[in-house]
């Protein structure tokens, strides 16, 4: 378990003491008298609160510009309010979260390297932005918003502690693919740039191996063994029901499924070669998904259905 810890702390290079807490009420200085979640649940994943800089002044490049991504690159894309960016993984495993805008709406573009997970939200008014709080659970990172340091669960998009407790972030489609397929489908895409203002090295992987293992560094509350801990899923939930569509079984398929979740009539669009997906509702309209490692879909998520081919 230490090993294992160390490996997340020493990419980062962030030298942060473990820290020995005086109460369960309050970790990272976050107070946790009101969390939803059991306070034994929460634990630190090592950097303290701000060790890992979220990107506030996001500077962009034109798709041509873009010399430090090549075609294979992985990338989170979002279009919204008819504007198109591309977030690269190479980035994102060093700040996590990007507060950024489209046209005048604020959005906040988030990415947790140990579950694969990236989510973007509108970015609540007033709410100044999310900041990383250093503490994880089910091994996903919390976010903390920077107005009330409310603490947010990504993968759940709901404050579990603090003044804003229960409330929930409304997530926008955000796309997991290569920069060869989301260049190629958005020609005029903006990409987020690597002058951030932090000295980082981002053409080196801080979690390199971590794919690749069966190994997850910190508890989760529930496990399922039906796929290797790191494979791939695309996730959705409907209605209080949620489903799982694993790349693995999707590339049995010829990449259009017709399907249903709940009483929602929902089309499936895979690309094996690019390693992505999106879901679409019988209108044609894009739905918010999760593209996660399937151990952490599963933790959020042990009633899901699964996908079989």
């Amino acid at each position: 378990m230490l090993k294992n810890f160390h490996r997340y702390l020493l990419p980062l290079v962030i030298l942060v003491p473990l820290t020995s807490w005086a109460s369960d009420a309050t970790k990272n200085g976050f107070s946790l008298t009101d969390s939803l979640i059991p306070t034994t649940e929460i634990l630190g994943g090592g950097p303290a609160k701000d060790g890992i800089p979220a990107i506030d002044t996001p500077k962009f490049v034109p798709a041509n510009d873009a010399s430090h991504l090549s075609a294979d690159s992985r990338i989170l894309g979002v279009l919204h309010n008819g504007i198109s960016k591309a977030y690269p993984i190479s980035i994102m495993n060093w700040h996590e979260i990007v507060n950024d805008h489209f046209a005048k709406e604020a959005v906040s573009v988030t990415f947790c390297p140990l579950c694969g997970t990236g989510i973007a939200y509108i970015t609540p008014a007033n709410s100044r932005g999310f900041g990383v709080s250093g503490l994880l659970y089910n091994s996903d990172v919390l976010l903390y918003d920077r107005k009330t340091e409310s603490l947010w669960s990504q993968i759940r998009a709901q404050a579990i502690s603090g003044p804003l407790v229960g409330q929930q972030l409304i997530r926008i489609p955000i796309k997991h693919t290569s920069w060869n397929d989301w260049r190629q489908q958005h020609p005029a895409t903006l990409v987020l740039s690597e002058d951030t203002g932090f000295k980082r090295d981002y053409q080196r992987d801080p979690y390199s191996g971590y794919i690749d293992s069966e190994g997850i560094y910190f508890p989760v509350k529930h496990r399922d063994p039906r796929y290797h801990p790191k494979a791939r899923v695309i996730g959705i939930e409907l209605d209080g029901h949620s489903k799982a569509y694993p790349f693995s079984a999707l590339a049995k398929t010829n990449g259009h499924i017709n399907d249903k979740i709940g009483n929602h009539s929902i089309n499936i669009h895979y690309n094996d070669e690019h390693q992505s997906g999106a879901i679409y509702d019988a209108n044609g309209k894009e739905l918010s998904t999760i593209t996660a490692f399937w151990f952490a879909w599963y933790a959020f998520h042990p009633k899901t259905e699964v996908f079989e081919p």
